[in-house]
Parts: C-alpha cells; structure tokens; sequence
C-alpha cells in the first residue's frame, strides 16, 4: 500500500491554514532548505516534497482533492465477529461487514 505524504506536516501548517500562512510556509522552508542558502546539506528528497506540498496546497481545486482524499483514508470499514453456534473456545470468528438496517424510517 502506497501513502501519500502528509503536505500540511511537510510545509509544518494545521489543516486550517490560510493560502497566506502556506506561502509563508513554503518561502520559509525554501530559504532554510534551498541548497545555494544552506549549502546543499539537506537531502534532495525533502526539498522535492516541500515543492510537491506546496504545488497542491497553494490551488484550491487540488487543495480540496487533497483534503477529501486524506479524509477518506482515515476512515474504517465497521465490523462485527460473529461466533459459531457451536460456542466452543476453539470456535473461529468470522469478520463480516455490518449491513445496515433499512427500512420506513431509512
């Protein structure tokens, strides 16, 4: 499985961030990270995800692609463990997914 990198935590701002705060973000790990600034001491590869955060985080369109897609991947699939009718210790438990009522009221 693949994980996108968190952009907020890479340019170090909250969720909430003005598109003001995440410029100022970006220019402030540019400057300490740049390598003609720092002499070339960070690795290549953070430099890179500074970029890549701010090139999504700076539109609103992919902004909000973004935040809809990390807030997906957070969520989990409810389940319930069904015993064997057995009710031996020794029984499996079986994983099902929990299906949802419906009815008048749904």
């Amino acid at each position: 499985m693949t994980s996108t990198p968190d952009h907020y935590d890479t340019l170090r701002i909250q969720p909430h961030a003005s598109q003001q705060e995440i410029s100022r973000a970006y220019r402030a790990l540019m400057r300490s990270h740049h390598p003609d600034v720092d002499g070339g001491t960070s690795p290549e590869g953070e430099l890179l995800q500074i970029m890549q955060a701010y090139d999504v985080l700076r539109d609103p369109e992919r902004r909000a692609a973004y935040d809809k897609q990390r807030a997906s991947a957070g969520q989990s699939i409810p389940v319930r463990k069904v015993r064997s009718p057995r009710g031996s210790p020794d029984a499996v438990i079986r994983v099902t997914p929990v299906r949802w009522e419906s009815g008048p009221w749904a």
